[in-house]
């Protein structure tokens, strides 16, 4: 009797081995499911549309950028505040859509036309969080010193403010990159201390989806490594500052859009390389319509043929400025990539985009333009010089008055 006993005690002993062995096998037959098999079909899906609408606001601030976005819950997000004289504007302009704080800002890039603004925006609005780039004007870095900015991450040589011997030019003037880019350290370093604003760098493949109602933001750029002034200045296109600019998808449904801020050809060819999904309802013109920006092999991966949905662009520049913006080959490149509406904010005032994202009545977006104009939005500009650091044209923002237009 007692034999029987230890023989089915070693029988069950031998059935429960082998059940953990089972378990342990299925659970790492698991693991490598999830670890190799869920990456393939959990890809994020477009987000899910509401009932609400979608607003975004390419704001009228001259020579800059400034847009924002507010999600169908009312969150909000606002990429980039036009340079200076833009920031009073700004704050009225989001008043003026009922905006009570912040919930993002994103500082697409350090130059005056994109940051100027940033403090009276600051000094208006509750900020929960500011994303940036990790990429100070280069006026604004100084070697052999170390000065942590206001929370900058990365182990770059900064000042903040740098010394006054090494913000310089001409008459004893602060250059208007330096000027910006400590005005924004610092409105940003009160909004840390006052209202617990974070600062976090905008790192790639980062999204954004707590602003309620199925919309959710993608940073796509920039790319490491950033790049150098070196680099920039060996291809003798553009300008490093802009080639490091946050670049924004914002999706929404069946809506997308582009948001580059001044993020030139070199940035858009890492993108393509990367194989980032670029595809896009509208696009946000790359620096107010350069030469440099906007490159055909971008747009072929931006507006890709046989898209049932019309397409569109949006140029947010400043009527008669210096840079030749909006490029007429940028124009061109556009048309041929078969877009078919365009949009300026030099000419038309601010422009309103609102979606459900969802095709309604055989449209998937209305776009509202502020005043009508009776110039041609596909007539370029020709510029006083080539808008690039390689000729030592100035690339941020108009100084100065605007030059005369050529009679045709």
């Amino acid at each position: 009797m007692q034999e029987n006993i230890k023989r089915v005690a070693r029988t069950k002993g031998g059935c429960g081995c082998a059940i953990a062995v089972l378990v342990v096998f299925l659970g790492a037959l698991g693991f490598v499911g999830y670890k190799f098999v869920l990456p393939w079909w959990n890809k994020q899906p477009p987000p899910a549309s509401g009932k609400e609408p979608l607003r975004v606001h390419v704001l009228d601030v001259g020579q800059g950028d400034s847009i924002l976005i507010i999600s169908p819950e009312g969150k909000t997000v606002l990429v980039d505040a036009g340079d200076e004289k833009s920031g009073k504007k700004v704050v009225e302009a989001l008043k003026a859509q009922g905006v009570q704080q912040l919930d993002y800002f994103i500082a697409t890039h350090t130059h005056p036309d994109h940051i100027g603004g940033a403090a009276a925006v600051f000094s208006n609005f509750k900020v929960g969080t500011v994303l940036h780039n990790d990429y100070p004007p280069p006026e604004a870095i100084v070697k052999d010193e170390v000065a942590p900015a206001a929370g900058k991450s990365g182990g770059r040589k900064q000042a903040a403010p740098p010394p006054r011997s090494a913000a310089k030019k001409g008459k004893g003037s602060e250059l208007p990159t330096v000027k910006a880019y400590n005005s924004f350290e610092s409105a940003v370093a009160s909004a840390r201390e006052q209202a617990g604003t974070k600062f976090e760098r905008a790192d790639p493949d980062r999204t954004i989806d707590d602003l309620g109602g199925g919309m959710r933001l993608t940073i796509l750029a920039p790319i490491p490594p950033l790049f150098t002034k070196e680099k920039i200045a060996a291809s003798r296109k553009g300008n490093e500052s802009n080639a490091n600019s946050i670049v924004v998808r914002l999706d929404y449904g069946e809506f997308s859009m582009l948001l580059t801020g001044d993020a030139e050809e070199q940035t858009e060819e890492r993108l393509v390389q990367k194989e980032t999904n670029l595809a896009a309802t509208i696009l946000k013109v790359g620096h107010h319509g350069s030469r440099y920006a906007t490159s055909e092999n971008f747009l072929k991966r931006v507006f890709r043929q046989g898209d049932a949905q019309s397409k569109a662009a949006i140029i947010s520049m400043g009527e008669f400025n210096r840079y030749g913006h909006p490029n007429s080959d940028v124009l061109n490149r556009l048309k041929a990539a078969g877009v078919k509406q365009i949009y300026r904010t030099d000419l038309q005032g601010e422009i309103t985009i609102l979606t459900t994202g969802k095709v309604k009545d055989g449209k998937l977006y209305e776009i509202k333009a502020a005043k009508e104009t009776k110039s041609d939005v596909w007539a370029g500009r020709e510029g006083e010089k080539n808008d690039s650091s390689s000729s030592g044209f100035i690339t941020y923002g108009d100084y100065g008055p605007p030059p005369k237009q050529r009679k045709k």
